[in-house]
């Protein structure tokens, strides 16, 4: 099923937003698609790794897509649901409620504990979970780092097509460039094979990607905008200084816990997300201090004006 809505552009990869205690935090879901509005993002993507979901209860996801779906009524914005569990039988049924709610698609990591050995049932595990929302276009979420689920995307593919009818591409989160190219050019490159590592996107761009999914979209977003203006106006000087300024950001931020520091930063820009879940931790006070003034030397703030 090649969708007919392709993820082009940049989707952000929304944070699940928690109270100061960890409890589920619905109330932000409106401030975090307004804040994405206005930085001229219209594509969602909720409940991923940035959404902390294998840290998030089966009823707490559904809960979730129920209000952002309730939210982006009426506006541009377009939601994509990852669905993935180490139990099939929830993210089918996951799948089943995105479909309800008339998602854009939906997407699934691999089961992580007990793996799928082979990538015919990899292809069977994702076959199961796209039956739960046979009209929605379904995208395998391929992030070997943190899954150890390593196949090659190109014959996911070439062999999944004819399991799964609804298959509509990979979200391709994975360095390797010579194996984002291939997968690119599976099945006469028919497929839609969104970007999923923003530090390494003009990379991505020069190989012929169209768009990305990613986590620093949610506070970076002029930055890539510009970095693909200026690519696209083959002004690859100006497009490098865009992705410079990603590496700079994201090296920062890293250096005390992506993900927490992400949240906190979000907190600096207005939409209160709340503290990441164990066993994801969150920086100490000193260390939030320390980033947000390198953040401020870096020239963060003013990056993300324009």
């Amino acid at each position: 099923m090649k969708t007919r809505y392709p993820l082009h552009g940049l989707t952000a990869a929304a944070h699940t937003p928690f109270t100061a205690d960890g409890a589920l935090n619905l109330a932000a879901v409106e401030k975090q698609c307004e804040h994405l509005l206005r930085n001229n993002v219209t594509q969602v993507f909720i409940g991923g790794s940035t959404g902390e979901s294998h840290s998030v209860g089966t009823d707490e996801r559904r809960q979730l897509a129920e209000r952002w779906a309730e939210v982006i009524k009426g506006t541009p914005m377009r939601l994509i649901v990852h669905v993935g569990s180490n139990c099939l039988r929830d993210a089918r049924a996951l799948a089943e409620q995105a479909e309800e709610l008339g998602v854009l698609a939906i997407a699934a990591l691999a089961p992580g504990y007990f793996r799928p050995a082979t990538l015919d049932r990899l292809i069977a595990c994702c076959a199961e979970i796209a039956a739960g929302a046979p009209s929605t276009p379904f995208y395998f979420y391929d992030i070997p780092v943190l899954t150890n689920v390593n196949f090659a995307m190109d014959e996911f593919l070439e062999r999944g097509e004819a399991a799964i009818p609804t298959l509509a591409g990979i979200k391709f989160t994975n360095s390797d460039l010579m194996a984002y190219q291939l997968t690119l050019r599976a099945g006469g490159g028919g497929f839609d094979v969104p970007w999923g590592v923003d530090e390494f996107m003009l990379g991505a761009l020069a190989l012929g990607a169209k768009g990305a999914v990613g986590s620093s979209f949610n506070f970076a977003a002029p930055v890539y905008q510009r970095l693909i203006r200026a690519f696209e106006a083959g002004d690859l000087a100006a497009a490098r200084e865009e992705q410079w300024k990603s590496v700079q950001l994201i090296k920062a931020l890293a250096s005390v816990g992506y993900l927490g520091a992400a949240k906190a930063l979000m907190g600096w820009l207005g939409v209160e997300v709340g503290p990441a879940r164990l066993p994801n931790g969150n920086p100490s006070a000193e260390q939030l201090k320390a980033l947000r003034a390198g953040l401020e030397r870096m020239g963060f703030f003013e990056w993300i004006r324009g």
